[in-house]
């Protein structure tokens, strides 16, 4: 599947907002290219809040270790439940210990910054990882939409 397939999945979700800086916008450079999902069902980039995910096309500083410079190399990165993370990568995200290669295409990982977090990312997912990322952007996206609703109802409740 390729990256523009995956976008288009998650903007197929109830009240998702899909945001890709380019050039010109009033963002950093580094993040130009890049995709960044939230739940936003008025379709206005939420002020307080990190997207549920995002879609990287180039490594960062501090952030290398999946080597996305070369032709084909993009990354998915995913927040998850701990019981996800556990799920898919066989460990829990407060107690990270497997080394792992990070550069390697279809295949679940912790996220090589963010993984204690609970982040986990793959490079450029195909067969083998592709209904795995599409199901834990679901969730992460269903995630999100009830952490608006729960705070929508904390701030509608009479004194």
């Amino acid at each position: 599947m390729s990256m523009q397939q995956i976008i288009d999945a998650v903007r197929g979700f109830d009240g998702s907002l899909v945001v890709r800086p380019e050039a010109g916008d009033d963002v950093p450079e580094v993040a130009w290219g890049d995709s960044f999902f939230y739940y936003a069902p008025d379709g206005r980039l939420p002020e307080r809040t990190q997207p549920y995910a995002t879609i990287v096309t180039k490594d960062y500083p501090g952030d290398t270790a999946s080597a996305l410079g070369g032709p084909d190399r993009w990354r998915v990165n995913v927040h998850v439940a701990r019981g996800a993370f556990h799920d898919a990568t066989g460990e829990d995200p407060r107690a990270l210990s497997r080394r792992r290669d990070f550069a390697a295409a279809d295949v679940v990982n912790p996220h090589p910054v963010y993984g204690s977090l609970g982040w986990i990312c793959v490079v450029a997912p195909a067969e083998r990882t592709l209904g795995t990322v599409l199901r834990l952007l679901r969730e992460a996206h269903d995630r999100a939409r009830a952490r608006v609703e729960r705070r929508e109802a904390t701030h509608s409740m009479p004194d």
